[in-house]
């Protein structure tokens, strides 16, 4: 038995994509254990979690997200937009399409440059602020105290922490974080952000993912959940630019947030079983 497989990167969030279009490849119940192997930088191909398109029965098509530690994500930013690469480029879908994630169904919108760069903005919905809906411990708006920083959180598709330091290089992501993204207070866990504020709209964000269980080069989610925040604290206006250590991303807030990025196809391959 072979798989193809396709390899692709959004801003270094990188992805190994099967296609399930014309039916199952891997069954559901090894989809975590497929992850797990895989995603591994030594013994397998390497990558932050494992894609896998499908039919949807309400939308152009279905995505589903596992990471490395066999999770299930309800939502990727930056995986939806290398989804949406691919499903272009595959001809399943035009220049809009729906698409069908746990979090809910994410409108997307993508084209080439003259360039021939592509781009893909996600209509994100609204960032979600109260604790029951994060989840986290509470009533209200969430915020705490942890280890002498100020911790808040958003729901934008997955639970975010959300920390503004003046200097994220000075903060040690792996070490500090586990701490957050484990507290009892975020039932289903959280990914942690560290966010600092350069200038009038524009922040540098590096984040810690739920799942991948380190610091990822970007998060789609994460970069959305930071702008959010911020434009809720009065720190940024509605349109926030985003650097994550992997390239930059655009944030807009209105009824609904819509994020705009790149997608990268890395490399196709087979996996010889």
């Amino acid at each position: 038995m072979e798989i193809p497989f396709v390899k692709l990167e959004g801003n270094g969030n990188d992805f190994v994509l099967i296609d399930e279009m014309d039916g199952p490849v891997i069954p559901d119940e090894m989809k975590g254990e497929f992850a797990r192997l895989y995603c591994d930088r030594r013994f397998g191909i390497g990558a932050d979690g494992v894609l896998f398109v499908s039919p949807s029965d309400s939308c152009d098509v279905r995505m589903r997200l596992f990471q490395p530690d066999t999770s299930e994500a309800e939502m990727c930013g930056n995986g939806i937009r290398c989804l949406a690469k691919y499903v272009y480029d595959s001809e399943y879908t035009g220049g809009e399409c729906t698409v069908e994630t746990q979090a809910g169904v994410m409108p997307v919108t993508m084209s080439y440059s003259d360039e021939g760069e592509f781009t893909a903005t996600i209509d994100m919905g609204p960032a979600k602020f109260m604790s029951a809906d994060i989840p986290a411990a509470g009533e209200g708006e969430f915020r705490m105290e942890y280890d002498g920083f100020t911790v808040y959180a958003a729901n934008t598709g997955v639970p975010h922490a959300v920390v503004f330091v003046d200097d994220v290089e000075a903060v040690n992501v792996n070490e500090v974080a586990p701490g957050i993204r484990s507290n009892p207070v975020f039932p289903e866990g959280a990914n942690v952000n560290f966010v600092q504020c350069d200038g009038e709209d524009s922040i540098t964000i590096r984040t810690f993912e739920r799942g991948v269980e380190e610091e990822t080069y970007s998060c789609g989610t994460g970069s959305t959940a930071a702008a959010a925040v911020a434009h809720h604290l009065g720190k940024m206006p509605a349109t926030v630019h985003v650097q994550t250590r992997g390239g930059p991303l655009t944030i807009v807030m209105n009824e609904t947030i819509t994020m705009e990025g790149p997608a990268v196809t890395v490399f196709e391959g087979i996996i010889p079983l």
